[in-house]
């Protein structure tokens, strides 16, 4: 059973995501400002951890960078009604593997919980090698053998192509790839868009209609065997 602390000062938001969360199974922590979040994540070692930015006494991007600095590594997504691009990637440059922006849906959220969880859960067990529909991935080489042809992979594009393997079957945000590759804050989402039109058209039969590297509505893409 995955353990999950949420750090949220607003009550009606915490009981909506308790009410959604303990259904699935997973086992809930609460906490409603900074320095709760920083005591009840070094007491409960929670798998994940959804961490509210306007809270009291420490704000979410402060307890993220204390949460990282002492070597926690639960995985972490972001709430907060900030939309603008910079806050976004700098909540993912701080180590969060994911950012939803208020208002949202809490059956939404579920989704995400369960898709950074498996992500990371996979993620440490993801070898070298990858194999699909004929396809072979060469990770360390950077390399696609598809009908008995080398297709070179960029570093960019191999890194994409990793995560979403990683993740198979779950969607991950534009932002979260982008924040894990690039720091330069003049890159934006459009530069995933291309990387990923860019690998359907080494991967894919028809780019166009893609059967592997699928566009996950709202949120980014996500990787089907």
């Amino acid at each position: 059973m995955a353990k999950i602390l949420i750090v949220e000062d607003d009550r009606n938001i915490m009981t909506g995501l308790v009410d959604n969360l303990e259904p699935e199974g997973y086992s809930v922590i609460m906490a409603r400002d900074g320095r709760e979040a920083l005591k009840q994540a070094a007491e409960n070692s929670p798998d994940l951890i959804i961490l509210d930015i306007m809270i009291p006494k420490l704000n979410g991007f402060e307890v993220c960078k204390e949460l990282k600095l002492q070597g926690n590594k639960a995985s972490i997504i972001i709430l907060s009604a900030k939309a603008q691009e910079a806050d976004k990637v700098m909540g993912l440059e701080l180590g969060a593997d994911d950012y939803v922006t208020k208002p949202f849906s809490p059956r939404e959220l579920v989704v995400r919980v369960k898709a950074v969880l498996r992500r990371t859960s996979q993620g440490a067990k993801l070898e070298d090698f990858c194999e699909f529909d004929g396809i072979k991935i060469d990770f360390r080489k950077y390399l696609i053998l598809k009908d008995g042809k080398e297709i070179p992979l960029t570093a960019s594009e191999c890194k994409i192509l990793k995560m979403l393997v990683s993740g198979r079957g779950e969607p991950i945000s534009r932002h979260t790839l982008l924040a894990q590759i690039w720091t330069d804050e003049k890159v934006t989402t459009r530069t995933i868009d291309t990387h990923v039109w860019s690998l359907r058209e080494k991967i894919e039969k028809d780019p166009s209609n893609p059967e592997h590297i699928l566009t996950a509505h709202r949120i980014g893409y996500k990787f089907v065997e």
